[in-house]
């Protein structure tokens, strides 16, 4: 299956789906602290979709050989790395938790997520997140026409695994329209000037797993779902939606309660970097 381009229609929906993912994660920040339970981030999640006339592309996703997935967002605590099913366990003082948010809007999908500090954290994972949030930045950076992927996924591991960190390498980026995901496969690791080429109107997420340990995951537990850190070792992961644009780079992901952008970006996150 080749890279989709979108058409101008094609994106304008997707600048729709991927800004209501974002305020999924807005209206869900005040709600995260000590003492909730991911099942209940889980449940208000659900109730605000259903207002903002989106659905959940998780619930009840099954790609070939998973059971359905049971939850309407992934919440990844601690060593989880990714796909961290809600359950009633409550968050707790020191904990960090990555929230993953995929909507669908008449027919068009919508993926992002964000670290959440819960209460007071340690500066090793205070500074795992950052530095994560960082790393992503790093390969959205490399994002214009004539690109490679292998310079996205570079950026990346350079940058990470130069503050000390290992790249998750099992999961990556994908890219998103209609199906939830499609081509390309976007590496978080990798060579530059390698790999496919990117052209305007293409449109993929950008993922990075990050471990303060070592880079070795593993399945955990019998759901088919929750990916651990082998060593136990914390991870982190921030998420956002890419669009290649005749000149740069549009983060589709963004709304009122979106971080900014690190200090390095020191051009419009729409423009060139």
């Amino acid at each position: 299956m080749s890279t989709s381009i979108k058409s101008p229609e094609g994106i304008a929906a997707m600048r729709t789906a991927c800004r209501l993912a974002s305020e999924v994660l807005d209206y869900l920040t005040p709600l995260i602290k000590p003492g909730v339970t991911t099942l209940e981030i889980d449940m208000h999640a659900a109730a605000y979709m259903a207002r903002q006339g989106t659905v959940s592309a998780t619930i009840g996703y099954q790609p070939p050989g998973y059971p359905p997935y049971p939850g309407h967002l992934c919440t990844s605590v601690n060593n989880v790395v990714c796909h961290g099913i809600p359950n009633h366990k409550p968050l707790k003082n020191g904990d960090i938790v990555n929230v993953d948010v995929t909507v669908i809007k008449d027919g068009w999908y919508g993926d992002n997520s964000r670290m959440f500090l819960i209460g007071e954290c340690s500066v090793a994972a205070k500074r795992l997140v950052s530095v994560t949030y960082d790393a992503m930045w790093k390969g959205i950076a490399q994002v214009r026409p004539g690109a490679r992927l292998g310079d996205i996924g570079h950026a990346i591991q350079k940058f990470a695994e130069g503050q000390g960190f290992s790249i998750v390498r099992e999961y990556c980026g994908h890219g998103i329209g209609q199906r939830f995901h499609e081509e390309p496969q976007v590496l978080h690791y990798g060579r530059p000037g390698t790999l496919e080429e990117l052209k305007p109107g293409m449109i993929f997420t950008i993922e990075p797993m990050i471990n303060a340990g070592r880079r070795e995951v593993k399945e955990y537990g019998n759901d088919g779902w929750t990916i651990v850190t082998k060593d136990r070792s914390l991870s982190a992961q921030w998420e956002h939606t890419i669009l290649v644009t005749e000149t740069g780079y549009e983060v589709l992901t963004l709304s009122a309660g979106s971080l900014p952008p690190p200090p390095f970006i020191q051009t419009s996150i729409f423009s060139p970097p």
